[in-house]
């Protein structure tokens, strides 16, 4: 009898037991309701010129970092800001790239020795495409290394042609050989970095068409480079050329050279300075256009830093922001930064429609091989020779091997 007493009270606890147990599983709104997601939470050290951080420019930077964690709440981001120009970011990046910047501003020139020191980020994807989509050709060459791109440009480096319109107009500019017929230009043929213009023209290259070829070195040989050289002794003979800028003479009406030369250009044309790229000029009865060495300025991503470790993502994010459309107007409203981004309103501002159109059209890539410093002095004895016109139409095949001979003396290793 006291088996059966206790058998049926044992029952009766497991009847309650599962009973409960029945009861609480049919209410989870009564359990915790589980941690929704945490915010990632970081720091992001930015660097870039004191100009865009001051006062007086608006705080571009400040301003665009904050616009960018607002379009990003899924970020708690702490920003960290410090100063570093654009040619100063080499050597203060590499020197301790852990410690440096997660995002900086950088000189396109700068790309392989900041690959040297693993203290920039290929980039790709989405950002690579928008890069691709917005810029034109020769501007994202300027960032690409070894057919990879390293960062987000956002403003040229080049050069292009001031005038005087009272002298010239909108249809004569676009051709060399009518401007000498109506007026003085002044145009640096002994420089280096301007005198490629017109052999580029007619299809020499430096490391091949895109400036990335090592292996190709220089190639301003044969036919196409002689016909230049031809053009150079009778463009040097010409009464209306003078080899400099608007300050080597008197009554030059048109010269040659970049943003850096604008307060120049306006004290000289005033209320008539016109602005434009450079134009075309005529060999063999046929246009060819000018084409100016160019750089860019970009935004680089750090890839030894510990945010890249373990957020790659917000670094590369912010660099494309901070290049991209919507801060390159901001850049060009508040300091005037001439823009790359083809999708840039600059109004009527003629500088910066002119730089523009260099990038676009009127430029090449200045390559970032190690070897282009074999092509300066080579390229300045010649102009230099032409200019004092020891280079003549009986010489110039023989000038013009020369020079494509010692360019190219140790440049292919």
């Amino acid at each position: 009898m006291r088996i059966k007493k206790l058998l049926a009270l044992s029952l009766a606890v497991l009847m309650m037991v599962c009973m409960l147990t029945a009861c609480s599983s049919s209410k989870p709104s009564e359990e915790p309701a589980p941690a929704a997601d945490e915010k990632v939470a970081v720091t992001v050290t930015v660097w870039s010129p004191q100009e865009d951080q001051s006062e007086e420019n608006g705080k571009w930077l400040q301003t665009m970092c904050e616009n960018f964690a607002a379009a990003h709440p899924e970020w708690e981001i702490t920003f960290n800001y410090g100063v570093c120009s654009e040619g100063d970011a080499k050597t203060n990046v590499t020197t301790d790239p852990a410690a440096a910047a997660d995002v900086y501003m950088f000189a396109n020139d700068q790309i392989p020795d900041l690959l040297k020191a693993g203290a920039i980020a290929e980039l790709g994807g989405s950002t690579l495409d928008a890069i691709k989509k917005n810029n034109s050709e020769t501007t994202v060459n300027t960032v690409t290394y070894d057919g990879a791109v390293y960062g987000a440009p956002y403003s040229g480096n080049t050069w292009f042609m001031f005038y005087d319109k009272s002298v010239f107009t909108e249809e004569d500019i676009k051709s060399l050989d009518t401007m000498l017929e109506k007026g003085k230009v002044a145009f640096p043929l002994s420089n280096s970095w301007y005198i490629a213009a017109f052999y580029v023209a007619n299809g020499c290259t430096l490391f091949g068409p895109n400036g990335g070829d090592a292996a190709a070195g220089f190639d301003f040989s044969g036919d196409k480079a002689v016909a230049v050289t031809d053009y150079l002794v009778d463009l040097v003979a010409n009464p209306n050329f003078v080899n400099g800028d608007v300050s080597t003479g008197t009554g030059i009406s048109a010269f040659f050279s970049g943003d850096w030369d604008y307060q120049k250009a306006k004290d000289a044309y005033g209320d008539n300075l016109g602005i434009a790229a450079s134009p075309s000029y005529t060999l063999n009865g046929e246009l060819k256009q000018m084409k100016a060495f160019a750089g860019s300025k970009a935004v680089g991503v750090n890839p030894m830093t510990a945010l890249y470790a373990e957020h790659p993502e917000i670094a590369v994010a912010l660099a494309a922001y901070l290049g991209g459309t919507e801060a390159q107007q901001a850049h060009f409203d508040q300091r005037e930064v001439i823009p790359t981004d083809v999708n840039i309103n600059v109004g009527e501002n003629a500088l910066a429609k002119a730089k523009m159109d260099t990038m676009s059209y009127a430029s090449i890539v200045q390559p970032l091989q190690a070897n282009m410093g074999n092509y300066w002095t080579p390229a300045q004895s010649m102009g230099e020779e032409l200019a004092a016109g020891s280079v003549t139409h009986a010489n110039a095949a023989e000038k013009t091997e020369a020079m494509n001979a010692s360019m190219n003396s140790s440049a292919v290793q």
